[in-house]
């Protein structure tokens, strides 16, 4: 799975949720993007698989750019720029 790897998106924010189940991760990049200025890219590790349902719809809501989905092994790796 994945929608590409972007190296030009280098990410200036991590955020480290693996273990955690819905709706903590979700909660916590929520809480990540109001803290980040436009053009900046978060890093979100996650081993929740809702997290593929639920951070795609929050991304979308938010109006932010979905850059990249990895997936290693049950781990999940999301790129999001932040647009505003």
């Amino acid at each position: 799975m994945g929608s590409g790897t972007h190296k030009s998106q280098q990410p200036t924010h991590r955020l480290n949720v693996i273990g955690f189940f819905c709706p903590v991760p979700v909660a916590e990049a929520k809480k990540a993007f109001t803290t980040m200025a436009k053009g900046e890219v978060l890093e979100l590790l996650a081993d929740d698989p809702e997290v593929l349902h639920d951070l795609p719809m929050l991304i979308e809501r938010s109006g932010h750019r979905l850059i990249s989905i990895e997936e290693s092994m049950g781990e999940y790796c999301f790129l999001v720029e932040v647009t505003s």
